[in-house]
């Protein structure tokens, strides 16, 4: 009975994307869910990993592998994931749901977010040009997508008259962008990079990959990936909150102590892609995304907020509560424990 229970388990942790590994007796499990490991907005969930930060910090993270980060959301929200990472306007827009989600780690200082006009398609120049238009996104109800209707919102236009398709992150919004199956699409690195590349001419409409970017998107400081989790799950698990905090610290510090090369050597093979040389140039655009510290900028949290509350009649109404969304203390904690200053 024992070996059967224990065959349906892992078979509902493979359904559900889990990679699945022994761990160790003294390890504590940790379900995280993230909205596309290939991604490098969440790079740091990933490598942690391969540098060994969890394990030496008595974690067994298991990582669930989601199309985007509404599936990560909904997975932490119906219990079958502990933590999320993903973006910090999760914990936003959640609370216009009456639900409340709390930040622990912020590991991206920058969104990159990027806005770019499939090569297949002419007659694109603006965010007009897209009303009737097919846009891609990462997966409905995802950072992307409220990137994309912020945008809009932002250029006077009506979210609702440009049809959004999920096309994911990786290989996939790629493939959709070359074959003309959209018009545009919301990406991320290594994705952009993969088509600027290829296509030298490539139309971006917005680009948040840089500070001076962003501040000229969203007028200032706008925080991307967080690690995110039911205020309930960290009061009840401290010790592992503060683990997975002190493992994401000293791997930003680990990141940004080595280059884009010696980085991209310890990722695995099916993350890296098939050109390694394109992953390396995608990561050194990329490295003033990620954050030293894993500190919430507090202005930076605020902007979220009320960019979101400014361009959404729900989250204006909801009176998001700033404190419930994020908190410093665990990575504060592991920051005086590192020594670094702040």
């Amino acid at each position: 009975m024992a070996t059967a229970g224990l065959s349906a388990v892992l078979a509902a942790a493979l359904i559900a994307g889990w990679s699945i590994a022994a761990p160790a007796a003294d390890l504590t499990t940790i379900r995280v869910a993230v909205g596309g490991a290939g991604c490098l907005c969440y790079l740091p969930t990933m490598l942690a990993e391969q540098i060994g930060a969890y394990k030496k910090n008595g974690l067994a993270v298991e990582i669930a592998n989601l199309k985007g980060g509404s599936q990560a959301l909904t997975a932490v929200l119906g219990g079958s994931a502990d933590v999320v990472s993903g973006y910090f306007d999760h914990t936003v827009v959640i609370q216009a749901k009456q639900k409340v989600l709390t930040a622990f780690v912020a590991y991206d200082r920058l969104p990159g977010l990027v806005l770019a006009v499939s090569p297949k398609t002419t007659g694109v120049a603006s965010l007009k040009d897209l009303v009737g238009k097919k846009v891609g996104v990462s997966a409905p109800g995802s950072s992307t997508d409220f990137f994309l209707k912020y945008l809009l919102r932002k250029d006077g236009d009506d979210p609702g008259s440009v049809a959004v398709i999920g096309v994911g992150l990786d290989a996939t919004a790629v493939a959709a962008m070359e074959q003309g199956m959209v018009d545009a699409a919301v990406m991320l690195d290594p994705a952009v990079t993969v088509l600027e590349t290829k296509y030298p001419g490539l139309k971006l409409l917005s680009d948040t990959r840089t500070e001076a970017d962003t501040l000229r998107v969203f007028g200032g400081q706008y925080p991307g990936g967080v690690l995110y989790a039911p205020p309930d799950w960290i009061a009840k698990h401290e010790k592992e909150t503060q683990a997975l905090a002190d493992a994401m610290v000293e791997t930003l510090q680990w990141l940004h102590a080595h280059s884009p090369e010696e980085i991209a050597a310890k990722m695995p093979d099916e993350l890296v892609g098939p050109d390694k040389k394109l992953y390396v140039a995608a990561l050194k655009s990329a490295m003033a995304m990620y954050s030293p510290t894993g500190l919430m900028d507090e202005k930076g949290a605020q902007a979220v907020i009320d960019l979101f509350s400014q361009s959404d009649p729900d989250i204006a109404k909801a009176h998001v509560d700033l404190s419930k969304t994020y908190t410093n203390r665990f990575a504060a904690a592991a920051d005086a424990k590192l020594g670094i200053k702040n």
